[in-house]
């Protein structure tokens, strides 16, 4: 049986099958696609942010303990896991709200693992974590002009900087005090 233009009925019928499969892949590459990549993008950003703010709330309770911070991961994570001060904050209650006093933060799986802080979710690649030293130097002159000593002093860990290697922020910076303990999200 012929159509009406005179071509066989199963040549616009495979046409038509052409058409709605190349229309489902467009739709698939257009719409679908992206929208998944843009989710995984904003899971990965939001999973990111909540170890860096965990690394932070470490941090602090480093800089409570030992009077600076530190900047070694490991280092962090053993001490989040085996020191009886971070215990002691992590099972505490606000006296005010009766409210748990826990600084870390759940996770997306809805746990926290001290474990995951070392690495980013997304490359799985080392989170940057710098802290600041500082230099002073005093020099002691009797009157005739003679140097009698020289006193120098380093001060290791006033200052930190945490951040992502993927690029979804930072926390801290090395040189200014106004910016401790600031996540750029926030």
């Amino acid at each position: 049986m012929k159509s009406q233009a005179g071509d066989p009925w199963y040549i616009h019928a495979a046409l038509y099958l052409v058409i709605a499969i190349l229309s489902i892949i467009l739709i698939k590459v257009a719409i679908i696609d992206p929208k998944n990549a843009v989710e995984q993008e904003k899971s990965w950003q939001t999973e990111s942010r909540l170890r860096m703010n965990n690394i932070k709330a470490a941090e602090i309770l480093w800089q409570k303990k030992h009077g600076n911070f530190t900047d070694n991961l490991s280092q962090l994570i053993k001490f989040i896991k085996t020191d009886a001060f971070v215990d002691s904050v992590v099972n505490s209650f606000d006296s005010l709200t009766m409210k748990p006093a826990n600084p870390f933060k759940p996770l997306s799986n809805g746990q926290f693992v001290p474990e995951s802080l070392m690495h980013s979710p997304k490359t799985y690649q080392t989170y940057v974590l710098q802290i600041d030293t500082s230099l002073s130097v005093d020099t002691t002159i009797n009157r005739r002009g003679v140097v009698i000593k020289v006193d120098t002093t380093i001060v290791l860990g006033t200052r930190y900087f945490l951040d992502d290697p993927d690029g979804y922020g930072s926390v801290g910076d090395l040189y200014n005090d106004a910016k401790k303990n600031t996540s750029s999200w926030e």
